[in-house]
């Protein structure tokens, strides 16, 4: 029998429920979920079936201590929210699975996890928070997570053994991050702009902007080294298209909740990495100069609800 590990989820939103009850459903180790607010049980929705699981939950990191696996699944621009949880999660033998967006796993947490392992993870399943102890899981195309094909990488799949969550091993793991941060600035800004699910992406003048959206963000990946076929922006839409049309994204359900975006990761990463290797992304800047806006007025509302007792 395999070893029974500790596992603490940092983050419990759609992409850490989900990942948290499918580990809580399988039952071959130990997880403990740390949270705002204290939460007994998790009812996740998946096509294998619904489950409803008991969770132990912490919400003080003062009482966490040293663990064998942390999956950190907050948004890229909340990592700094979760440094408590880290400094006392974290010891030199723990494995950091990093469950974001964008193209700097390492880099964004390397300063908050001592001398543990950072293992760099590719989320390809769509989850849903439907309430606060309710998720949905849909899987999106052939994988559902996407790690390097090393040691860390073969350890995080060993971890997820007996559940229904498929993991692909690669090679070239920098440029399936370029090809997962495609999909993200074409369907993330988007379906958070107009306020719609992932059916906007059908139609024909959307579709066309996705596509010169995307042959920006292809040219500047291939500047950064990942090796992206000449095609890959109707190779990127048309992996969008297979997804459910009644799928949202992050950036969708953040807009609804009146939430940050997740934008530095994502369109903010593409801008940037344009400046870095010089090549103009006028479209990708349009979209970044709107996602901002929207999304700092967002903080301005949540700061004048605490000050004035409104929110």
């Amino acid at each position: 029998m395999a070893e029974r590990l500790t596992v603490a989820v940092v983050g419990l939103g759609s992409i850490g429920g989900v990942i948290a009850g499918s580990l809580r459903d399988a039952d071959r180790h130990d997880i403990v979920v740390c949270t705002r607010r204290p939460l007994q049980r998790l009812v996740l929705e998946r096509p294998e079936g619904t489950v409803d699981v008991t969770l132990r939950a912490m919400t003080n990191a003062a009482d966490a201590g040293p663990v064998d696996w942390v999956l950190l699944c907050t948004k890229a621009h909340e990592t700094p929210s979760a440094a408590p949880w880290l400094a006392r999660l974290c010891a030199a033998s723990t494995k950091v699975a990093v469950l974001q967006n964008g193209i700097d796993h390492a880099g964004r947490v390397a300063a908050l996890v001592g001398d543990a392992t950072v293992v760099s993870t590719i989320v390809y399943y769509n989850g849903e928070r439907l309430a606060a102890d309710r998720v949905r899981l849909r899987h999106a195309g052939v994988h559902d997570l996407a790690v390097s094909d090393d040691a860390e990488g073969c350890a995080f799949a060993a971890l997820l053994e007996g559940v229904p969550m498929r993991v692909l091993l690669s090679t070239d793991f920098a440029t399936l991050t370029w090809r997962k941060l495609l999909m993200n600035a074409t369907a993330n800004p988007i379906t958070a702009l107009t306020l719609q699910r992932q059916a906007v992406l059908r139609r024909d003048d959307v579709h066309a902007l996705c596509l010169a959206v995307l042959d920006e963000a292809v040219a500047v990946g291939c500047a950064d080294g990942a090796r992206l076929a000449p095609d890959e922006a109707a190779r990127t839409m048309a992996t969008l298209l297979t997804y459910p049309p009644e799928a949202g994204t992050s950036m969708y359900f953040d807009r609804l909740a009146g939430r940050p975006f997740e934008v530095e990761a994502l369109t903010g990463a593409i801008v940037a990495a344009g400046e870095r290797h010089g090549i103009a992304t006028p479209l990708n800047r349009a979209l970044l100069t709107l996602l901002r806006a929207i999304s700092d007025a967002t903080m301005i509302n949540r700061n004048d609800g605490v000050e004035m007792g409104t929110r």
